[in-house]
């Protein structure tokens, strides 16, 4: 993948997540838990792992969806929470999608950057409020985020097995994908 087009893969993956993330934003989600979000904007980061060979460049859209989502919508503690979430929930789909290698799909390594996801903003929680009863919320955000999880992981799996046909992405490897 020369430069170029890597600088434009990784500029189109931001600007979708944003467009996800203020979709999403839009949203009301009726869930038992409140501030349960689908986490539409994982639906990039997912298939980003799959597509992208550098996995510093995944890193490096989620960073920059981060802070163009605060600068837009959001504020400091959106930008807490939203850092702690995705940045444990990249490392620990990195560990799952590497450890698991064939043996877990697209759609379990999306779960399990779910169920991470709402860990990480569990702790800055906990952190905030100098309470660890806060972590009592995780079982049902669990419940929810994996559910959710699973969608996205569904999704980036149809994505990513479209996108493996494509002459660009002749090198994306399909054995996660189902």
């Amino acid at each position: 993948m020369n430069k170029t087009f890597r600088i434009v893969l990784i500029g189109i993956f931001v600007s979708q997540a944003l467009a996800l993330y203020t979709i999403e934003s839009m949203i009301p989600v009726p869930f038992i838990a409140p501030g349960a979000k689908l986490g539409l904007t994982n639906l990039i980061t997912v298939i980003a792992l799959y597509i992208l060979e550098n996995k510093r460049d995944v890193f490096l859209i989620i960073i920059l969806r981060l802070l163009l989502s605060t600068i837009f919508t959001g504020n400091l503690s959106t930008l807490m929470y939203g850092a702690a979430g995705a940045i444990l929930s990249y490392y620990a789909m990195i560990l799952v999608k590497t450890v698991g290698k064939d043996k877990i799909s697209i759609i379990g390594v999306s779960a399990s950057g779910a169920f991470f996801h709402n860990l990480g903003q569990l702790i800055i929680g906990s952190i905030i409020v100098q309470n660890i009863w806060v972590m009592l919320y995780l079982p049902i955000l669990s419940i929810a985020g994996i559910g959710t999880g699973i969608f996205i992981g569904l999704t980036s799996n149809f994505i990513v097995r479209h996108i493996s046909r494509l002459r660009y992405f002749d090198d994306i490897d399909n054995r996660h994908v189902t």
